[in-house]
This record gives structure tokens, C-alpha cells and sequence, in this order.
């Protein structure tokens, strides 16, 4: 029996007995999501999205749920740093910051002991182990990431942010200070995530689409994306732009209303530039008191302007990853910083 078949006939028992089979397959879900070799949702140039939802996967993270007990989440031992960092081979990485020798060993234990029974959640959902081969950087100061998501190569995590699980983040992607990607999001490649903003997780119902943030995206500060939106790639979310299914969106470039449908989600055009905009309440009392509501709205499609501005955000990461890394930056280009 394949794991998809094998999720789908124990999330289908009626029990409160949960045998080691249930345990395994848990486990091969969590590698499987870690690995980015599953996903909750996946690109689908059939279906009228271009996406479709693996439920099943779904599923399997609500069994996850089902079949966990609640312990104490301890604090993450320290983890050897790579060769030759910072030229001391007496420094470790912990996730509550760096450890620089005997000297401070007594200060540590003590951060570790008042940590200890402050956190309490399903075993079945630690910390994510994030590997040491993928030029991730989870930069200290309260960031968490669930196990049970991929993380692709020269990821930048900047506290304090949270990944959820079933999450999907691909490579070169930004996730800034207060961020949010909730569970089974899918984010796209060289995707930012601006400061406060916050990507919807979408797991129940198990047959509605998770937020889609496709490549190349700039998500502004203070952005919100809920409800299964689907953000088409290349496009800009100009600060405080909150997208939602029950949000209509004007789009004044191409005189069209984008609105969620009853078997599709609000999709945004790929290279959409949209702000936060207000419609005035045409009639009852609304009308009377000269009221808005908010609306976002598409002003213009991203042109030469819109990229030299995006492109200053790729040349600032790029810059960042050479310092790093150690790589000087004469004579290459934006294009080889996460090679």
C-alpha cells in the first residue's frame, strides 16, 4: 500500500486507539512535506487555477493532529556551526542564539531551565530540523518553523517569523520580521514577505485550496492574504493591501472585477500591481453618512518602474548572501548569490 492510500484508510477509522502504523506513516507524511517530494497543494496546468489540492496530504497533517499527545517542547540542542565560520572553532548555533565558549555555558543552561515547560504541544509536531546544505538562514530571535514543511535553498528568515505546518516556501524566498506563512500555503521562488505580513493557512475544509503565492511576488508590509486567494506571478501587494475571498477586487487597467467564485478562488493577474483602495456605499444609510469600504484595487501592471524597485530588494538579498558567505562581489551578478 503506497502512503497516500495507507493516509486515507486511517484517516478513515473511527477509533481512539492509535497503533504504531499510524505513527509510521505520520512520519513518512513529515519527511515526505520536508523533502518537498508531497505537497498540500501543486501546480496543475489542467485544472482552470493552474493548481489543485492533494487532500489526502491534508488528511495526514489533521491525523497528525489526531494521533498526538501533548508534551514539553524543549529547547533545540545546539547544533555545530560550518567549518571555519566567523574563524572560531569554539562557537555553536543554538535556536535562542550563539554560545561562545565556557565563559557563558552557566548563562546558557539558565536560559534553557526557564524555557523548560513553557512550551507544550503535539509530539507529533516539533521544530523542523532545517538542513545544513541548503544555504537556509533562520537568523536568532524567536522565529519557528513546524516540522512537516519545505524550506528550499537560500531561504532568509528574519525574526520573528512563523512557518506552519504543510507549508510550502521555495528557494531565494524572504520572510521578514513578524511574518506569517499558515499551513498548507504554497509561496513561490524569490517571493518577499514583507514585515507584518501575514499568508493565510488553509486546512480545513480539506478540499479548499490553500493561499497560492507564485513566483517572483512582492508582498508589502502589513499585507494580509486569506481565504485560499491565489496571487499570480510577479505581482505587487503595495503595504496594508488585504486580500480575502469576500473581497472583490477593481482592476481600473483592465476595466474587470475579479471576485472568488463558487469552484474557483480570488486569483490575482500575474504582474498585477494592486493598492489598497476605498468604494464609496451607493446607497441606505452609508450613503447618507458619505462611507467607504475598502476594496484593493489593480492600478497598472508592473512595468520597467515597478521592477528597478523590486530589483533594488534582489540586489540588497544578493548583496547580503556575498557578505555571508564570504564571496566577494566584483564581477558577478545578482543572478549567482545563491549558487
Amino acid at each position: 500500500m503506497n502512503l497516500q492510500a495507507q493516509i486515507e484508510e486511517l484517516y478513515a477509522r473511527q477509533t481512539i486507539e492509535f497503533g504504531e502504523e499510524y505513527f509510521q506513516a505520520f512520519e513518512e507524511l513529515k519527511a515526505a512535506l520536508n523533502e518537498g517530494r508531497v505537497r498540500a497543494a501543486e501546480p496543475d496546468p489542467t485544472s482552470p487555477t493552474g493548481w489543485k489540492v492533494n487532500t489526502w496530504v491534508k488528511k495526514g497533517i489533521l491525523l497528525g493532529f489526531r494521533i498526538g499527545r501533548i508534551v514539553e517542547m524543549r529547547p533545540v540542542a545546539a547544533a555545530s556551526p560550518p567549518p571555519n565560520i566567523c574563524g572560531d572553532e569554539d562557537i555553536a548555533v543554538t535556536d535562542v542564539g550563539l554560545k561562545t565558549g565556557a565563559a557563558e555555558e552557566p548563562q546558557l543552561q539558565t536560559a534553557e531551565v526557564a524555557l523548560q515547560g513553557q512550551f507544550r504541544d503535539k509530539h507529533t509536531f516539533p521544530l523542523r530540523q532545517i538542513p545544513t546544505d541548503r544555504n537556509i538562514r533562520i537568523v536568532p530571535g524567536g522565529s519557528a518553523i513546524r516540522d512537516g514543511c519545505y524550506i528550499g535553498r537560500g531561504v532568509v528568515c528574519m525574526p520573528p517569523m512563523y512557518i506552519n505546518v504543510g507549508a510550502y516556501v521555495d528557494d531565494e524566498t524572504m520572510i521578514d520580521s513578524h511574518a506569517l506563512v499558515g499551513s498548507c500555503a504554497q509561496v513561490g521562488k524569490r517571493v518577499h514577505l514583507s514585515a507584518g505580513a501575514q499568508i493565510g493557512g488553509v486546512l480545513e475544509p480539506i478540499g479548499a485550496m490553500p493561499v497560492i503565492i507564485e513566483d517572483d511576488v512582492l508582498v508589502g508590509g502589513n499585507c494580509g492574504v486569506y481565504e485560499g486567494t491565489l496571487v499570480g506571478a510577479g505581482a505587487v501587494l503595495a503595504a496594508g493591501t488585504i486580500l480575502t475571498g469576500s473581497t472583490p477586487v477593481y482592476d481600473l487597467v483592465r476595466d474587470a472585477v475579479y471576485r472568488r467564485g463558487a469552484d474557483r478562488p480570488l486569483m490575482i493577474p500575474p504582474g498585477a500591481v494592486v493598492v489598497p483602495g476605498a468604494r464609496a456605499v451607493t446607497q441606505g444609510r452609508g450613503k447618507e453618512l458619505g462611507l467607504s469600504l475598502y476594496t484593493p484595487v489593480v492600478i497598472k501592471y508592473r512595468d520597467e518602474k515597478t521592477d528597478q524597485a523590486t530589483r533594488l530588494e534582489e540586489l540588497l538579498r544578493w548583496e547580503e548572501s556575498s557578505v555571508v558567505s564570504g564571496q566577494s562581489h566584483h564581477g558577478n551578478g545578482p543572478g549567482t548569490a545563491h549558487s
